[in-house]
C-alpha cells in the first residue's frame, strides 16, 4: 500500500526529534529503528551543549573558538547562526522540560571542554546530557498531535520521481512498504561503526549517507572524521566514552611511562582541540604501550558530575576515583556528510538532512566540543520550521507529478568477515594519522568488497577524499605531504 505524507523524518536522535517538533502543524511521519531515541548517538552523548550563557562570555567568542577548532575550514555564516541561536536553544530546551544542572540558586553550572576559551558547556545530569535531552524531546514528540512515530522499521530505499525525492521504502521486519512524502529528512547519524573502535552505537554505520549518495546527492568533506582521544580502552567495537569534561575538571593524560601526554604540546594542554589531543594519544599508545587519564585524588562529586563514566569504569573493574582510566582514540564524529545549505536542503529537491549526516560546513575540519548536540537543536529546528511553512503536496507540483516512481537502494550489506576487513582497513589508513601509501592500500583492500556490500563503497569514497586532500588540516593529518603554510597555521592555532 502507498500512502502520501507531507513530511517524512528518518531518525529519532535529537536532530530528528527537533525537526519533527518544529514542523508543526504540518503532519510528520517519524521513522526509527527503535523507540524513544534508543540506539542513537544522541542518547550516548556525555558532553553538554555549548552556548554563550555567562555574562563574561560572548557569541563572538563562541564563533572564534568554533572557527579555530575547525582550522578555519568552517562556513562562517553557519557558525554565526549556530552561536547566535545557541542561548535561545537552551531556553527552548528548558521550556520542553530539560532540567540543566544549576548551582541551587537557578544559575546554570557551566563546564569547560577542549578548544573552549571559557566555561560555556551546559549539562543535564552531569555527563548524562544526551540521555536527558533525548528522553524529554521523545516525550514531547509522543505527545505531539501532528507527528506519527513508527519504530522498528528500517528505511532501505529512497523513492525518486522525476527530479526530486518523493518518499522512502521501508522494511517492517519482513514486509515492505512504500511511503510517499513531499519532503524527506535524513537524520540518521554518523559513520563510526565503519571503524574498529568507536564511541558511536553499532547502528551508526552510514546507511543514510550511503543511500543519499546512491540517489545522487552531493557530499562534502567526507575525509574529516573526528577521533575522540579518551574512549575507555576495553577492546574494540563500540567503546564507552570518557567525557572531555573530566579533563575540564582537572584530569590529566599520561603515557605508559607516566609522563604527561600534552606537556608542551599546546597552550591549552589537555584541553587542546580534539584533533591535536587525539594524535598525541594515538602516538603515545604506540610508543609507550598505553595511555591513561588520571583523575585520582581530584575533588569530584562523581555520582553527580560523572555518573555515566563512573558506572562504565566500575563495570570494567576500574574505580576512577583512585585508579587511572585506560583510554584510547576512537572514531567519534563525522564532520563531513551530505552537502546542505544553512537550512538543511541537499542538492536534490525534496531531500533534506539534519544532524551528523548533514554537512553545512559549520564544524569545519574539526568539531568544537559540545557543538554537536547544539547543531542538532539549532539546525533541526531551523529545518523543521522551514518545512512546516511549505505548501501541502509540493512533491506533486510541476511535471514530476506524472513521472514514474523509481526505487533507489544501496544493495546488500557486507557479511561479518568482510565488515571486519573493512574496519581494519579504515582504522589503519583513515585514523588520526594518515599517509598516501596507507590510503592506497586500504582502497585496494576494499576494491574486491565493493560488489559485496554498500559499506565498502562508502569506505572507498571516504578514502578517496582523504587521498585527494594532500595537505594536513584539522582532523585530517597527512604525515607524508608538505603542509601548506595557511593550513599549518590554522591547525597549530
Amino acid at each position: 500500500m502507498v500512502r502520501d505524507w507531507p513530511i517524512i523524518v528518518v531518525g529519532s536522535g535529537i536532530a530528528g526529534l527537533c525537526t519533527a517538533l518544529a514542523a508543526a502543524p504540518r503532519p510528520v511521519l517519524l521513522l526509527s529503528r527503535r523507540r524513544d531515541g534508543v540506539g542513537s548517538a544522541s542518547m550516548l552523548a556525555q558532553g553538554g551543549i555549548a552556548a554563550a550563557m555567562d555574562n563574561a562570555d560572548t557569541i563572538e567568542a563562541h564563533v572564534a573558538d568554533t572557527m579555530r577548532a575547525g582550522a578555519g575550514h568552517n562556513d562562517s555564516h553557519c557558525v554565526q547562526l549556530l552561536a547566535t541561536i545557541a542561548p535561545a536553544s537552551i531556553h527552548w530546551l528548558q521550556a520542553q522540560g530539560v532540567a540543566f544542572d544549576n548551582d541551587g540558586d537557578g544559575n546554570l553550572q557551566l563546564g569547560r571542554e577542549g578548544g573552549h576559551g571559557v566555561a560555556r558547556i551546559v549539562h543535564a545530569g552531569g555527563d548524562a546530557t544526551g540521555l536527558r535531552v533525548t528522553t524529554m524531546l521523545a516525550a514531547a514528540v509522543a505527545a505531539a498531535t501532528h507527528i506519527e512515530w513508527r519504530s522498528d522499521v528500517e528505511v532501505d530505499g529512497l523513492i525518486r520521481r522525476g527530479g526530486r525525492i518523493a518518499g522512502v521504502h521501508v522494511d517492517n521486519g519482513g514486509s515492505s512498504q512504500t511511503l510517499l512524502g513531499s519532503d524527506v529528512v535524513l537524520a540518521t547519524g554518523g559513520i563510526g561503526a565503519l571503524f574498529p573502535s568507536t564511541t558511536n552505537p553499532p547502528g551508526a554505520n552510514g546507511a543514510g549517507l550511503a543511500l543519499a549518495l546512491a540517489a545522487g546527492a552531493a557530499s562534502r568533506d567526507l575525509e574529516f572524521v573526528q577521533f575522540h582521544p579518551t574512549a575507555l580502552d576495553v577492546g574494540a567495537g563500540s567503546l564507552p566514552l570518557v567525557t572531555e569534561a573530566l579533563r575540564g575538571a582537572g584530569a590529566r593524560l599520561r603515557d605508559g611511562t607516566g609522563r604527561l601526554v600534552m606537556a608542551d604540546a599546546h597552550p591549552l594542554g589537555d584541553l587542546a582541540p580534539r584533533d591535536i589531543v587525539a594524535r598525541r594519544v594515538w602516538q603515545a599508545r604506540r610508543e609507550t604501550g598505553a595511555v591513561t587519564l588520571d583523575a585520582s585524588g581530584l575533588a569530584i562529586d562523581w555520582p553527580r558530575m560523572f555518573p555515566t563514566v563512573l558506572a562504565a569504569c566500575l563495570q570494567h573493574g576500574i574505580d576512577p576515583r583512585w585508579m587511572p582510566i585506560p583510554v584510547t582514540t576512537a572514531a567519534h564524529f563525522h564532520m563531513g556528510g551530505l552537502q546542505t545549505d544553512d537550512i538543511g536542503r541537499t542538492s536534490i529537491p525534496g531531500l533534506h538532512a539534519a544532524g551528523e549526516i548533514a554537512c553545512s560546513g559549520v564544524h569545519g575540519a574539526n568539531r568544537l566540543a559540545s557543538n554537536s548536540l547544539l547543531e542538532c537543536v539549532v539546525f533541526g529546528r531551523r529545518l523543521g520550521a522551514y518545512l512546516g511553512k511549505q505548501p501541502a503536496a509540493s512533491s506533486h507540483a510541476s511535471n514530476d507529478a506524472v513521472a514514474a516512481l523509481e526505487l533507489v537502494m544501496c544493495g546488500p550489506c557486507l557479511d561479518h568477515e568482510a565488515m571486519q576487513l573493512l574496519r581494519d582497513a579504515m582504522g589503519h589508513a583513515a585514523g588520526p594519522i594518515r599517509t598516501a601509501k596507507g590510503l592506497r592500500e586500504a582502497s585496494e583492500t576494499l576494491a574486491p568488497l565493493a560488489g559485496r556490500g554498500w559499506q565498502a563503497r562508502l569506505g572507498q569514497s571516504i578514502l578517496a577524499c582523504a587521498y585527494r586532500r594532500q595537505a594536513s588540516i584539522g582532523a585530517h593529518w597527512r604525515t607524508d605531504e608538505v603542509i601548506t603554510s595557511s593550513s599549518a597555521a590554522t591547525t597549530a592555532a
